[in-house]
């Protein structure tokens, strides 16, 4: 058994509390064994006195592959975005989704993101970028009628072909990755709940992320897509909805009675300018389980989850003229423990505490943008102060990715000039 004590940091457990502690915490293995005064020895001291030590960040929506892709469409009207991205993504090769999902598992493990929810094709490819980099990542197959898609075969025979190989592996759990109800019919939404079901698997989708989204499905079904979606029975506690930015409250009750999540991506949504802003505060108030997600690197160019944390924060203060609704603590929430709820592993992921997965970053108590730092304002410091640039060490699973900024698991020098080769043929085209 492998041991690894974080010694001696101000520890923001995320526990039923949120408990704020100096304290250390013992791993063993993969899991947390103690939070408190541990007077046992490890393999392994990691001396965190005087550092923030947190739980890792969960990115609850992205397409880590596109990291390769930002820059290469911004700055666009939404139809001419869409269709300089579609253009690109379909030739798409395994050479260059390998060398994407390297790039943002990098960055990733820079910001101190630990799990994060994918939804792409060639989720196999990505599975072993993920694999290597020691991070965990939940990957949803892109399913959509087959008419719309530039995949070889049937998109849902895919997922279940990917499913079968990777069901069952430590840090790959494989998902379902509905496109949206703009590609998707009924058939494919509940042959795919089905499929779910057996097999316990998450439903992800993008959910109303756009007025036009919303308004074409009125006009075809007479109802908007939340309302569609429950009316046919889609909607239940393994459905995670991307973006949810245009709903009404009956929709958000819709929700609410399905014990359904939502993965707020407000960064993303602004550079599209797509309108709409999630109403998070009615979701909270008919008790909606909130993520945060930072979308693809395409409409957001950044996998930073500490700034979409500030950004949902400041979004929701300015368009209601109300500086009260989320808080630093729920935003923070939407990040760890609500993020870990929004993936079926509330048990597991989310907080620091003693039989919990061992996901935790340390933050650089010597940033000046931490300080200064007290029991009282850790939180609203690493929400509205922090940054990638904060993270000093990264573990996921009890096993260090990156430690004192150092990154272990993957070739840092050959990720970025992968990056960069494959970077040129694409903004060429």
């Amino acid at each position: 058994m492998s041991s690894i004590l974080v010694k001696g940091g101000h520890v923001v457990t995320q526990n039923a509390t949120r408990e704020v502690v100096e304290a250390d915490v013992l791993i063993e293995d993969s899991r947390i064994t103690k939070v408190g005064r541990v007077r046992d020895s490890a393999d392994e001291v990691i001396d965190a006195r005087g550092d923030i030590v947190m739980p890792g960040l969960v990115n609850a929506h992205t397409h880590v592959a596109m990291a390769v892709m930002k820059g290469i469409a911004d700055d666009l009207p939404f139809g001419d975005f869409l269709d300089k991205v579609f253009a690109v993504d379909a030739r798409r090769q395994d050479r260059d989704i390998d060398a994407g999902a390297r790039l943002g598992c990098m960055e990733m493990i820079r910001s101190g993101t630990t799990t994060f929810v994918d939804m792409y094709y060639s989720e196999d490819v990505i599975a072993k970028a993920v694999e290597d980099s020691g991070m965990r990542g939940v990957l949803c197959w892109a399913v959509l009628d087959q008419q719309f898609t530039t995949q070889k075969g049937v998109p849902l025979d895919n997922c279940k072909r990917f499913h079968a190989a990777h069901k069952g592996r430590r840090r790959i759990v494989p998902g379902i990755g509905l496109q949206g109800v703009y590609v998707c019919s009924q058939e494919t939404f509940l042959e795919a709940r089905e499929f779910a079901l057996e097999n316990d698997l998450l439903l992800h989708f993008h959910l109303s992320e756009t007025r036009k989204e919303v308004y074409d499905h009125k006009d075809k079904t007479g109802k908007r897509p939340a309302e569609w979606l429950a009316e046919i029975g889609f909607l239940g506690p393994q459905c995670l909805a991307a973006h949810a930015a245009w709903l009404t409250m009956n929709e958000v009750k819709a929700l609410s009675r399905a014990k359904a999540s939502i993965a707020s991506c407000p960064v993303s949504n602004m550079k599209l300018a797509t309108g709409g802003i999630a109403p998070i505060p009615e979701m909270l108030a008919e008790g909606v389980n909130v993520s945060l997600g930072t979308d693809g690197s395409t409409t957001n160019n950044s996998l930073d989850m500490f700034g979409e944390m500030k950004a949902l924060a400041l979004l929701q203060k300015s368009s209601r003229w109300d500086p009260t609704v989320v808080r630093a603590q729920q935003a923070l929430d939407f990040a760890t423990c609500g993020g870990a709820r929004a993936v079926g592993l509330g048990g597991a992921l989310g907080s620091i505490e003693a039989g919990k997965l061992a996901d935790l970053v340390i933050l650089d108590g010597r940033s000046p943008n931490l300080r200064p730092m007290l029991p009282a304002n850790i939180v609203a410091n690493i929400v509205y102060s922090g940054n990638p640039g904060d993270v000093k060490t990264t573990i996921c699973d009890g096993k260090v990715l990156m430690r004192d900024r150092e990154l272990l698991t993957l070739d840092a020098d050959l990720v970025l000039a992968d990056a960069d080769e494959i970077g040129k043929e694409l903004l060429r085209s």
